[in-house]
Parts: structure tokens; sequence; C-alpha cells
């Protein structure tokens, strides 16, 4: 039986090594074996690597505490952060997710655009109902923009 704290520390390190970009691969308990793969440079990855590492942190008993905020300083765009935090304080949710719960599971698929891309996010919470989110991450690889619309308005 594993502690609190090394189960603590096992989850924080499986963010942190998301974070950083290092692969892991996944294996199913029962059935067949899975492979989880991507590549830093992708920009559709990124994303995937930053939600998955987000609700991991978020799912914690501490709610993430500082492994989110690094997180969201590591891949959210700097100025954008700051219209994330004011979109918080003024909606009483968390902005990344565009709810007070941590979604059970999500899935990432790429809507493409030309000078930036443009992800659409579906989150998937206890009850079975989803949530859908658009996110858009600059060529330099920081997110620009989160909503349930894109940033030019499209969903």
């Amino acid at each position: 039986m594993y502690s609190k704290n090394a189960t603590r520390r096992a989850a924080l390190a499986a963010g942190l090594a998301l974070a950083l970009g290092v692969g892991l691969s996944a294996q199913a308990s029962a059935g067949a074996p899975r492979s989880v793969s991507g590549k830093p440079s992708d920009s559709v990855t990124r994303i995937a690597d930053f939600y998955g590492a987000y609700i991991d942190a978020k799912s914690d008993p501490d709610h993430g505490g500082r492994l989110a905020e690094e997180l969201r300083k590591y891949y959210v765009n700097a100025a954008y952060l700051k219209k994330l935090t004011a979109w918080e304080a003024k909606n009483g949710v968390d902005g990344v997710l565009h709810a007070q719960n941590v979604p059970v599971q999500w899935k990432v698929t790429d809507n493409g655009t030309a000078n930036y891309t443009e992800a659409g996010i579906t989150l998937t919470w206890g009850d079975g109902s989803t949530t859908k989110l658009v996110v858009d991450m600059s060529r330099s690889h920081r997110i620009i923009h989160i909503g349930t619309k894109g940033i030019e308005g499209s969903s």
C-alpha cells in the first residue's frame, strides 16, 4: 500500500514528465497494450500534454497547487495568462477547464489553421456530460486563447 506522500510524489513526477515533454507510454491493465506518442515540436501534442498534465495536477487532493500554476506559466503566453486570470475572477471558475470541477477524460482534436494552431478540446465529466472548448496556440508553442469559440470566433 502506498503512502499519501508516495502517491503524491508519483503524480507530481508524472505531471512534470509531461510538462517537460518526456514521452510516456501507457498500458491498459486489461486487454491489448496501448501507446501514446507525440513530439514537442507539434502544437497539438503540446496542447494535449498541457491538458493531460493540468488535469492530473488539478485531480490531486490539493488541486494542483504549485504544479498547476507552473504548468500554466510554461504553456500559456504571458499576456494571455493575465487575461485568463481576469476571466477567472469575473466568472468564478478555472479558465483552463471553464469549470469548477475536474473532468475524468479529455480529447484533443486538431482543427488546423495557417498562422497558429487551433484545437478542439472535449472534456468529459463524471456524469458523462461533455464540455467543448477551443484552444489556440501560437507558432512559438504558447497558448494564446481558450474559449468556447476560436480566437477568430469559429467553434
